[in-house]
């Protein structure tokens, strides 16, 4: 009895010294604190506008891939000097013929990086180092006397090109934005050794356009460009569609490159169209002084691409087309100096060179994001 007499003292002692202190606790809250906060108006808040639309081949931050030509013809006349792009002397395109030869190999390792430096809904700074190599094996080379010995140089050390690109999405509403691209090219015969400084060659980039949907953006610009080997000032026209079902689309920058689309599913795809490629390449030993000796290489590459997805991140391209030859003349650049040429320009080449159109095939494996 005694022991029910103590547990009911306890709790009559514990019931008194708990009651006051929640009341406090509820007398403390205060809640007239709350009314002078205010909902959020949604539409005060600035929204920017996507980077992408639905259906897109994804992005590539990382991708190796190896590419290679079949089997052509290299016909290359004699080289004129001085400089053929500010004097005007050159060798026309009925020139003779000085050194010919049957490319049996022409191709190599390609890196390619895209990699997000800023990340924010007002701006995005991607960057990235690209490498391409294009080594050549050529038969019965030889020293053609007074030739320019260009089939030996490119047999021996082929040619590099090692690129700096930054590209940055700038949103100025929730429909329209801005994307500029600026690049730095490395291109030649070089190995270890780099080239001249006055050498390395840019380009630049800009478009205005807008973000219809979801599913469609257009944009237009202009692009400062070697991508066929000479310099040159083009328009620019983004076209990206991507159709109700998500089936069918258009991936376009054009004239830099143009395809069609179809979604197998959400991990696999095929494109089909072309895309331009090409650089200014330096020839050493052709250089002579503080002139630059330059290859206007330049490709036209019809094309069909497939990409599958591996293992989550991991996706794998496979093209099959054909390289129909832009340009493979030369100019002397004297004191290095780029001079604009353009689809139009009279200025005669310090070198006429062509090269038979052959088939390519190039496969790769990237990390990327949807």
């Amino acid at each position: 009895m005694k022991k029910n007499y103590l547990f009911l003292l306890m709790a009559l002692m514990l019931s008194i010294g708990i009651t006051p202190l929640i009341a406090q606790e509820e007398e403390e809250e205060d809640w007239d604190m709350y009314d002078d906060l205010e909902l959020v108006d949604d539409s005060k808040v600035k929204r920017f506008a996507k980077p992408t639309i639905v259906g897109l081949s994804p992005t590539r931050f990382l991708s190796i891939s190896y590419d290679q030509q079949l089997g052509y013809d290299m016909n290359l006349s004699s080289a004129r000097f001085p400089a053929s792009g500010n004097s005007g002397w050159g060798v026309d395109e009925n020139a003779p013929i000085s050194e010919t030869g049957r490319v049996n190999f022409t191709g190599g390792l390609r890196f390619n990086s895209n990699i997000p430096v800023i990340s924010k809904s007002n701006l995005v700074w991607q960057s990235g180092l690209n490498y391409m190599r294009v080594g050549y094996n050529i038969g019965g080379v030889e020293e053609p006397g007074d030739a320019s010995g260009l089939t030996r140089i490119l047999d021996e050390r082929g040619l590099n090109n090692l690129n700096w690109t930054n590209t940055f999405f700038v949103p100025i509403s929730e429909e329209n934005f801005f994307i500029f691209q600026g690049s730095l090219d490395m291109s030649g015969d070089y190995g270890f050794s780099l080239q001249p400084f006055n050498t390395v060659r840019w380009s630049l980039a800009a478009v205005y356009a807008k973000r219809v949907s979801e599913r469609k953006r257009w944009g237009l610009g202009l692009a400062r460009t070697y991508r066929v080997g000479n310099l040159n000032y083009v328009p620019v026209i983004m076209y990206d569609v991507t159709s109700a079902d998500r089936k069918w689309g258009t991936e376009i920058l054009f004239p830099a490159r143009a395809h069609g689309r179809y979604n197998f599913s959400k991990s696999a795809l095929l494109l089909f169209g072309y895309e331009l490629e090409g650089q200014s390449y330096r020839i050493n030993e052709f250089s002579v002084a503080n002139n630059s000796y330059e290859i206007r290489r330049g490709e036209l590459r019809p094309r069909i691409e497939l990409q599958k997805q591996l293992s989550g991140p991991f996706w794998m391209h496979f093209q099959a087309g054909y390289r129909i030859d832009w340009t493979f003349n030369a100019d002397e650049l004297e004191g290095s100096r780029e001079f604009f040429r353009g689809f139009f320009g009279t200025q005669e080449y310090g070198m006429v060179n062509n090269l038979s159109n052959t088939v390519y095939f190039n496969l790769g494996i990237s990390f990327v994001t949807l």
